[in-house]
């Protein structure tokens, strides 16, 4: 292991980062860009960077080559960093790559890698994709469950997120967007499928051209391969003019393929052909038109069982399933539904002109236990028909009786006068709370080991233990802050 290059600036100490490159050429090119933000700790030999992993303090941020070795064999680079990922889980791994390379991606992902960045780069390159990854790690470390971001994607929709859960969706939208692949993304109904394609889109080198979507399911096979494909004069009857088609129009940019399980099968083949050389002709064409344009598509069917009746065709799904990303339903974030019901009335009185209504504790009790089958965009729904009849009571009626699944809930009065801000703190508190006691109870409490899982550090989860008077069954909660 080389010695460690201090930075340059003075002041409080900076984030080590140890920098993984077989050409000393690069490696010297790339501590000069780094050494004025970072500690950098320059290393030349895979074995030598694992050692040292073991032997010194664990670095902030790793910089790894994805050709450790100076040769196009994936398995090195892939050796290394499972060896990272599985003795430093938490430390975040950036990959220096030559081409956005499918296999490369999709390994490095699976294996913790936070970002990926392409060759040629520039200083600002690195020390973006570096302060990204370390700022992520900060939020894990604390445990932010109260960290709410919130990135506008157009003037009507923006992605949210609080939850641990959202900010891992975040972290694989922002390295999947580098990487110019196909992209599926899976879950159910109203889960912000959509919004996570416009993320990645945002976040590409793409994001100055369009961004276009076309619903599978919403026409006709016909009029959907015209939509597509465009067509020329004379293609059908009412063909008066020729007209381009979305793939055309949206050239260098993104295509969002809604529902992409209700495509019909005449169709797949044509978009097959597209996914595999950018050419296509328009009906009643026979010339080619090659266009470079990113496909994500999204559904919420059973892919693989749509496959195994013969309705989808299995080499389109393999060329679509460039990254999947699945979407989680909105039961399995409960604790983000205060602010996004915040969010969404805030979005829907700016849109009526209006002032947002409050939310009163009650009202919110009754969001926060409701099942919704309609996820998202049915919480979206509520707050807008709320935002229209200005009645809580309508409201109330339309949800799922909460009343009885927890009867401890107090209804109005000295409770409500505590006010929204109380009552969201509350359920923050109630479901992280829960999430620490489950990883207590699976480790047999066990805290180095429940505070791993939790990818917080230990002195963090024991404040939390005492902070939620959490105990051991039988037992009753003693822990003590260690400095």
């Amino acid at each position: 292991m080389q010695r460690t290059i201090e930075c340059k600036a003075p002041g409080n100490r900076r984030p080590q980062i140890a920098v993984l490159q077989h050409d000393l050429a690069v490696l010297n090119y790339v501590s000069r860009l780094l050494v004025d933000d970072f500690c950098v700790i320059p290393l030349t030999d895979p074995a030598d960077f694992i050692q040292a992993l073991k032997e010194s303090p664990v670095p902030d941020a790793v910089l790894m080559d994805w050709r450790v070795t100076g040769d196009a064999n994936q398995q090195n680079a892939l050796g290394v960093l499972a060896q990272i990922h599985a003795s430093h889980p938490t430390v975040p791994v950036v990959i220096l790559a030559c081409s956005p390379e499918l296999n490369a991606v999709m390994a490095a992902a699976r294996l913790g890698a936070r970002e990926v960045v392409l060759k040629p780069f520039e200083k600002g390159d690195l020390v973006a994709a570096l302060e990204r990854c370390l700022s992520a790690r900060t939020e894990e470390k604390t445990a932010a469950v109260e960290d709410v971001t919130e990135i506008p994607l157009n003037e009507a929709t923006s992605f949210v997120r609080s939850s641990k859960r959202m900010r891992e969706i975040e972290s694989q939208c922002r390295l999947v967007a580098r990487a110019d692949l196909p992209v599926l993304v899976l879950g159910e109904s109203g889960t912000g499928k959509e919004v996570a394609a416009m993320l990645i889109h945002k976040l590409s080198s793409r994001s100055h051209k369009q961004f276009l979507k076309v619903n599978c399911a919403a026409m006709p096979s016909d009029l959907l391969e015209s939509e597509l494909f465009g067509y020329e004069q004379g293609a059908f009857t009412g063909a008066i003019r020729s007209k381009p088609g979305k793939f055309e129009i949206c050239d260098k940019g993104t295509i969002f393929l809604d529902e992409i399980g209700e495509m019909p099968p005449l169709l797949q083949a044509k978009l097959l052909q597209v996914l595999q050389d950018g050419s296509f002709s328009r009906l009643g064409s026979r010339s080619s038109i090659k266009v470079d344009v990113r496909v994500i598509a999204a559904t919420n069917v059973d892919i693989r069982a749509a496959i195994a009746r013969k309705t989808f065709r299995e080499d389109l799904y393999y060329r679509l399933n460039g990254f999947t990303l699945k979407m989680p339903p909105l039961r399995e974030r409960i604790e983000e539904i205060p602010i996004l019901s915040e969010h969404f009335m805030r979005k829907v009185a700016a849109r009526y002109e209006c002032k947002p209504l409050p939310i009163s504790p009650t009202l919110m009790r009754a969001l926060s236990m409701h099942e919704w089958p309609g996820n998202i965009r049915e919480l979206e729904n509520t707050i807008k028909r709320y935002v229209v009849l200005a009645d809580e009571r309508a409201i109330l009626e339309e949800l799922t009786p909460w009343q009885s699944r927890d009867s401890s809930f107090p209804q109005d009065g000295a409770q409500a006068s505590r006010g929204l801000k109380h009552l969201v703190r509350d359920l923050k508190g109630g479901a992280e709370s829960a999430v620490i006691a489950q990883a207590l109870e699976g480790t047999r409490w066990n805290r180095k080991a429940a505070a791993n899982e939790l990818q917080i550090s230990y002195k963090a989860l024991l404040y939390k233990i005492k902070q939620y008077n959490l105990s051991p069954p039988g037992r009753r909660s003693q822990v003590e802050l260690v400095g």
